[in-house]
C-alpha cells in the first residue's frame, strides 16, 4: 500500500499531531469525544470525557518568555508556575503569550493545541509529573480529539526539557 503524504493524512482525518505520531512510529491511542463548547475548561472536559484521571491528561499552554514563545505541558489539574517555566528555559520572566500569536505560531485553535505537529517548534518544557505515569493525553490537534501516549516519546518527539513547571 502506497504510503500517505501529510497533506493526505490530514484530509483523511489525521492532524498535524497524528501524522507526526505515525511518521515517527510512535505508539499512540487516539480518544475522540464530543466538544462541548459551553464546557468551562478545555482539559477538565477532556478528562470527564474520557473517563481518565485529571492527573493524567495534560493541557498545552503556551507562554512568552523574555519575547520567544515556549510552550509548557502540564496537567490539567494544575496550573502553570510561569516562574519556574522561565528558570526552566533560561529565562528571567514569563507570561501568558498572546492566544492569536500563540494560534498562528502553532497553527492550532486555543483548546486544541497540541505539543507535536506545530507549524513552528517551539521549546517545551514537559511537567516532571509526567514522568510518574505509563501513559499521559494530550491534544492531538483539535477540539475534542486527545491522543495518549508514553511520557517519553513525547519529551522525545518535541525535544522537551522535563521540569516541575505545575503547581496544584
Amino acid at each position: 500500500m502506497a504510503k500517505k503524504s501529510k497533506k493526505q493524512q490530514q484530509q483523511s482525518g489525521g492532524t498535524p499531531a497524528t501524522v507526526a505520531l505515525t511518521a515517527a512510529g510512535v505508539p499512540y491511542t487516539v480518544h475522540a469525544y464530543e466538544h462541548d463548547p459551553a464546557h468551562p475548561s478545555y482539559g477538565e472536559e477532556a478528562a470527564e470525557a474520557m473517563g481518565v484521571s485529571p492527573e493524567r491528561v495534560f493541557k498545552t499552554l503556551v507562554a512568552d518568555v523574555d519575547g520567544s514563545l515556549v510552550v509548557a505541558v502540564v496537567p490539567v489539574a494544575g496550573s502553570l508556575d510561569l516562574k519556574a517555566l522561565a528558570t526552566a528555559v533560561g529565562g528571567k520572566r514569563a507570561a501568558m503569550a498572546d492566544p492569536a500569536a500563540a494560534e498562528r505560531t502553532t497553527g492550532y485553535v486555543r483548546g486544541g493545541i497540541s505539543p507535536l505537529g506545530q507549524r513552528k517548534r517551539l521549546p517545551t518544557v514537559l511537567d516532571a509529573s509526567a514522568s510518574a505515569h505509563a501513559t499521559i493525553c494530550v491534544s492531538a490537534g483539535r477540539r475534542g480529539l486527545e491522543v495518549e501516549l508514553a511520557p517519553a516519546d513525547l519529551a522525545a518527539l518535541t525535544e522537551a526539557v522535563s521540569a516541575p513547571v505545575a503547581r496544584a
